[in-house]
């Protein structure tokens, strides 16, 4: 039972990862096009909750946002602490 446990953990991380990098390109898409933008806070709050891997891709692949401190600074923590989350599903749900 504990190991779908740490399954889920494992692709609720991934599936917000992957949703995070997907916005990141879109809103550089729209940039570059004028659009209506992606809202920062949105961005920054996929990443911090579950999303920071795809963020931090999506920053260095789309080259967007990585001037901006407050977006290098939530997607290390996110990294940070979501890495600390897996280790512990790993270690307590498996």
């Amino acid at each position: 039972m504990e190991r779908y446990a740490f399954v889920a953990v494992c692709a609720a991380v991934g599936a917000m990862s992957l949703l995070t990098f997907l916005l990141y390109g879109a809103d550089k898409r729209r940039a570059v096009k004028d659009r209506w933008r992606i809202p920062e806070k949105v961005l920054l709050s996929c990443s911090f909750f579950g999303g920071a891997a795809g963020g931090t891709l999506g920053m260095i692949l789309f080259r967007h946002k990585t001037k901006k401190a407050a977006f290098v600074l939530v997607n290390a923590a996110g990294l940070l602490w979501q890495a600390a989350a897996l280790v512990c599903a790993a270690v307590f749900l498996t």
